[in-house]
């Protein structure tokens, strides 16, 4: 039976992307971040299905996030930007405002794997996970690096979580 669990998945996932970041809201700075998310789930196969970008706004998140996880095209969704410590960086606060429960293991995985590539502070990262209308919604740092790390978690281990959600 735990064999049976462990190859239990989903495959052919569509992905949704929403970036926060008050510059690339603006058009003050380009995304440097969609192209490594598209890269990364085109190599395993999966695709990216949509984009939004908000600003570091927690209502313009918890709105947008919203209109993600609805959408029946999109099975996971990613948060990126504003897990940090300022005081704009309300990404976490607005998606525990609408989650129905919180996977605390993405998180304390992905600043176990940062604590290599960027030190102590990595310790400062609120990244997190959440179920959110069913679908799986991960929340991660908006560097280009951050995200390849937590999407180096997040697609071994997506498949066989939209396979449990979904029983």
């Amino acid at each position: 039976m735990a064999e049976h669990r462990r190859e239990a998945r989903v495959e052919g996932l569509s992905f949704a992307l929403l970036v926060t970041s008050d510059a690339v809201y603006e058009g003050r700075r380009r995304d440097e971040v969609t192209p490594v998310v598209q890269g990364e789930l085109e190599k395993r196969g999966y695709r990216l299905a949509a984009r939004l970008v908000a600003p570091n706004n927690i209502y313009h998140i918890m709105r947008d996030v919203l209109i993600l996880v609805t959408r029946d095209d999109v099975d996971v969704v990613l948060v990126t930007g504003g897990t940090g410590p300022r005081p704009r960086d309300v990404t976490i606060d607005a998606l525990e405002r609408i989650a129905d429960r919180r996977l605390p293991g993405y998180g304390e995985e992905f600043r176990r794997r940062s604590l290599r590539e960027a030190g102590v502070n990595a310790l400062l990262s609120r990244a997190e996970a959440y179920i959110i209308a069913g679908k799986p919604v991960f929340a991660t740092p908006g560097s280009p690096g951050a995200v390849r790390t937590a999407l180096g978690i997040i697609l071994e281990l997506v498949g066989h979580l939209v396979y449990e959600l979904r029983r």
